[in-house]
């Protein structure tokens, strides 16, 4: 039973990363007043580019008759997929905040724009790769589970902390380091201030403009980082159809859940990570695995209803969030 419980636990928190991710980079859009529901098409870009980035070293170094570092593979994935997400923001600050389209639709559409961008590249490089597109071991061991010395042997506890590759560690450490940013920077207190009120933000000398494309661009960047990980860790290196397949949807309704509070998001992550694979551990004789699957969407549904009904002042979203600011307006 305890080791069960254990596996399970290691379980929800490698499933849960990639919706940590997502939801840091939409809780740093929407503190910025930017409703970004394109979450789940910048992780399909940075799923897709991050694969292609890596692949595409791997190929250089092994033509050139050397071979390739996984090191050096695995950051390469890193910021490609970072600035394939940023791209993605980029084009939705530009129709939102310059252009002042609708944010709803925006998102909307970059999820669509993003899903058949990572779909129709992962297909076509996979045809010229002779059926599929993967990287190489060097690579899948640099996103392989680390040993710590003394620590990853320790019984239970190694497992539970000490048991996870990079990616785990760099997502609580981002967690950790912009719930300082939001509470304790004067950068990160002029951005709160922008998604609550952007006019009195302005009158006090806050370009609201610069901060809303520095936290869109940024936050899409994270959210790609979140579909590479979806790519090298949960599917192995190989690109397989649909990979992110809903969790940048899972991971919009996080924030909610968090209360666009990131220490809060590490926590929920790990639970809804466990109702993803709960299926593998937990088995209950003659219940379909479709209703398993469809366990977080459930919980998700909800949560966002007691979420509405019981919604306070103090956990409300931030009041600018999905409105463009029209300066001529204040």
């Amino acid at each position: 039973m305890l080791d069960t419980t254990v596996a399970l636990l290691v379980a929800a928190v490698l499933a849960g990363t990639p919706l940590l991710l997502g939801a840091l980079g939409e809780i740093l859009t929407e503190r910025s007043g930017n409703l970004n529901l394109g979450v789940e098409g910048m992780m399909f870009m940075g799923a897709i580019t991050g694969l292609i980035g890596s692949f595409f070293y791997e190929q250089a170094v092994i033509g050139a008759g050397l071979a390739p570092s996984g090191a050096l593979s695995a950051l390469i994935a890193l910021l490609v997929s970072f600035l394939a997400g940023a791209f993605g923001a980029l084009i939705y600050g530009f129709l939102t905040i310059t252009l002042r389209a609708n944010q709803n639709v925006t998102g909307l559409i970059l999820t669509i724009f993003g899903t058949g961008f990572g779909n129709f590249f992962g297909e076509y490089f996979g045809l010229k790769a002779g059926g599929y597109i993967a990287v190489s071991k060097a690579t899948k061991s640099a996103f392989a589970p680390i040993n710590i010395p003394y620590l990853s042997d320790l019984p239970v506890v190694g497992k539970l902390f000490f048991s996870y590759n990079w990616m785990v560690y760099f997502a609580i450490a981002l967690a950790i380091a912009m719930a300082w940013f939001f509470f304790k920077s004067r950068v990160g207190l002029n951005l709160r201030a922008v998604g609550e009120d952007p006019a009195a933000a302005d009158a006090a000398g806050i370009n609201v403009s610069r901060y809303r494309y520095f936290a869109t661009v940024i936050g899409g960047g994270i959210c790609g980082i979140g579909g590479m990980y979806m790519c090298m860790v949960t599917t192995s290196g190989v690109w397989v159809h649909g990979c992110v397949s809903g969790y940048g949807w899972l991971a919009v309704a996080l924030v909610i859940f968090a209360t666009w509070r990131p220490l809060r998001g590490m926590v929920l992550a790990v639970i809804f990570g466990g109702l993803m694979v709960m299926r593998m551990y937990i088995s209950i004789p003659g219940l379909p695995a479709q209703i398993y699957e469809m366990v977080p969407y459930v919980i998700t549904i909800l949560v966002l209803v007691i979420t509405s009904i019981r919604q306070s002042k103090e956990h409300a979203m931030p009041a600018s969030c999905g409105l463009n600011y029209f300066r001529e307006d204040r």
